[in-house]
């Protein structure tokens, strides 16, 4: 039922408050509702956080919207992780009627006395609820008394009590013990805090089995690498800043109808296969692959990342080769056609031989067990983020279990969820409690798809998913990139770092591997998938030939900036060219609620030509007045200018692509 005074439209709201909306510890996020009621009395409102161990938290007072009517909104922050509660409260606000009304009518005179009374009797209430006991309202009724005074004192001028009265000191002493009348509350409603990890962290992904491998100059054949020769290179993935390491299935490889490279039928004796399509004679998704080692030496490489500050993220692919253990041990886990044999993965007309899908409906809690017993075994050996391979193709119902046990028993547990689909599954699987999720930014390249995008991601979606951007994957080699040139690298990589506090690269990005496997496809020529890769990053350090500098240093920016860290404080500025982009993000302090870090990006995402023009900003949204000038930094080229509401920018992509400026202080 609506209340006295109703409270409606309440957001963040996710399945009607079935599934909790996405919060982070330390992360603002905001509380909005409409809040109305019947004549012209006013109103209040704020919201009440109630903490995971069941305390509520003092409430934050509710702003009416500068252009939106009726429309209240708070910014609250959890600072512990857990399952929290917020409810929103609503009341009629004697108070605020009296400071409405009782002005107008005492300078026209009308009801003087009776205004001066029925306001003294208020500001009584006010100060018969101060708690004596409290220093720290001791200020405030020293104040509130000079007000009682002022409305009794009939031998003072009229105007003179008033303005007594509308002192800013007497109204926020006021302000700050409302007198709450018809009170109503809406809630409450969940909200659950992950860790910051969730939301702020930086991937790299690569194949174990190629960074290490050789390759015989006299027979061409390959050598795997293994875990002991792909921990030699988290040194250089944790120089460049990154904090999850991504590996693809680590899993033997089933041997039956195995892929050969590109993605052909006819693989030689030698061809290693795809990861992902898992199980052999050697073990299933709780087996590692011969060639990459032993459980000894994955312990080992985890020790190892976790020593360089890498989180060790494992892929969590729900399929099977047709020789994985399940086949013969639970065929009825898969779809039997009617000629009797198992069902391929398939996507018509491309057919997935080395793959059979797994049918959750034919035996789903022994499915459930099985996968929940998969991922408490790699818990175990320190996973604690996993990247989930096509769950789109799994029952969102599945998902929600699984997610649901790891959380009730190891919150810290993170899953990305690698769904590259229909808006409603992406945003349906976040809901249900993925943690990350793969978007569509690698298909966003023109300045007005990254301007919609970013407003999607920060505004109308950042209660059900957190997006990361890879700009690259081993799927996912866009023609921007294939033929943009390493400018393309640069403007991608730029825009992924700053646009989302989580962003991702796969291996060969920073080397500008751009090459496809034909005109008009995103598949890389040669992909890893199906081969591994011996790559010479030595080589190209010495020559120069690498982006890895780059990354590094958006990488550092990145840390150094808590305002890059957020999702929800994107804002969104003008440009008089439409190759440029210019967007901004604000921090504020937890205490003065003012811009405590202002990064300004400016981006030419046209890889192949300079541009020159004008960027106007939104110097409201920056905490700022239309006259002010001001200094800003570019984070990438170390130079300072002198910033206005209106800048001249000119940006060369072959130098520089991007100005990322950090506000230093008022000019």
């Amino acid at each position: 039922m609506v209340g006295r005074i109703p409270v409606m439209n309440v957001t963040p709201l996710v399945d009607l408050g079935r599934q909790p909306a996405k919060a982070t510890v330390g992360e603002p996020f905001p509380v909005t509702a409409s809040v109305f009621r019947e004549g012209h009395d006013r109103l209040g409102a704020e919201v009440v956080l109630t903490d995971p161990t069941g305390v509520r938290r003092p409430p934050v007072r509710m702003t009416a919207h500068a252009e939106v009517p009726d429309l209240y909104e708070a910014w609250v922050t959890p600072d512990a992780g857990g399952a929290w509660t917020f409810e929103v409260q609503a009341w009629s606000s004697p108070l605020g009627t009296w400071f409405h009304d009782g002005p107008v009518k005492i300078r026209a005179d009308v009801d003087t006395e009776l205004m001066f009374t029925e306001g003294r009797l208020l500001f009584e209430r006010v100060r018969a609820a101060l708690d004596p006991k409290d220093p720290g309202t001791a200020e405030q009724a020293r104040v509130i008394d000079g007000a009682i005074q002022a409305a009794s004192d009939t031998s003072r001028p009229t105007a003179a009590r008033l303005a007594a009265i509308e002192d800013p000191a007497v109204v926020t002493a006021l302000e700050s013990h409302p007198i709450r009348e018809l009170l109503t509350v809406e809630g409450p409603y969940p909200a659950y805090a992950d860790r910051s990890k969730a939301l702020f962290s930086s991937w790299y992904e690569f194949f174990p089995r190629s960074e290490g491998a050789k390759k015989n100059a006299r027979t061409g054949a390959v050598t795997s690498g293994t875990f002991k020769t792909a921990a030699k290179r988290l040194d250089a993935v944790a120089a460049m800043g990154f904090d999850v390491i991504y590996l693809p299935p680590i899993h033997p490889i089933g041997e039956v109808n195995r892929k050969g490279p590109n993605n052909t039928l006819d693989p030689g004796p030698g061809d290693p296969g795809s990861p992902w399509a898992i199980g052999s004679k050697d073990g299933g998704h709780d087996a590692i692959h011969p060639d990459l080692g032993t459980f000894a030496d994955f312990d080992a490489f985890v020790k190892r990342a976790n020593k360089l500050g890498l989180e060790v993220a494992l892929d969590l692919a729900l399929q099977a080769a047709p020789d994985h253990p399940w086949v013969k041990t639970h065929p009825e886990w898969f779809t039997t056609r009617a000629d009797g044999t198992i069902a391929y993965a398939e996507n018509p007309p491309k057919k997935y031989q080395d793959i059979y899908p797994i049918n959750f409906d034919n035996d789903p809690t022994g499915i459930g067990q099985e996968v929940l017993r998969i991922v408490r075994l790699w818990m175990s050996h320190g996973v604690r983020v996993f990247r989930v391979d096509n769950p789109h193709t799994k029952p969102i119902a599945f998902w929600e279990w699984l997610l649901a046990e790891v959380r009730r028993t190891d919150p810290d547990v993170l899953f990305l969820a690698e769904a590259f689909t229909r808006p409603a599954m992406m945003r349906g699987l976040g809901a249900i409690g993925f943690q990350q999720s793969y978007t569509y930014f690698t298909w966003r390249n023109a300045k007005w798809e990254i301007e919609e995008y970013l407003r999607e991601l920060s505004r109308e979606t950042d209660h059900l998913m957190r997006p990361n951007f890879f700009v690259n994957t081993p799927d996912i080699l866009h023609a921007f990139l294939q033929y943009g040139g390493p400018a393309a690298f640069k403007i991608r990589a730029a825009i992924a770092a700053t646009g989302s506090p989580s962003w991702g690269v796969y291996a060969g990005f920073e080397l500008f591997e751009h090459v496809a496997v034909r005109p008009g496809s995103e598949e890389y020529l040669d992909s890893e998938k199906y081969q591994v890769r011996v790559r010479d990053w030595a080589g190209a350090e010495q020559e120069g030939r690498t982006l890895a500098p780059y990354l590094t240093r958006l990488n550092e920016i990145r840390r150094a900036h808590p305002a890059l860290q957020l999702l929800r404080n994107v804002t969104i500025h003008w440009s008089d060219d439409e190759n440029i982009l210019v967007f901004s993000k604000v921090s504020t302090g937890s205490t003065t609620g003012e811009p405590d870090d202002t990064v300004i990006v400016v981006v030419n995402v046209d890889p192949h030509a300079t541009r020159e023009t004008m960027v106007h900003l939104d110097l409201a949204a920056l905490g700022m007045s239309d006259n002010d000038t001001f200094l800003v930094h570019d984070e990438i080229t170390g130079e300072d200018w002198t910033w206005n509401q209106h800048n001249y920018v000119r940006l060369d992509p072959h130098h520089e692509p991007a100005h990322i400026l950090s506000v230093r202080r008022t000019a």
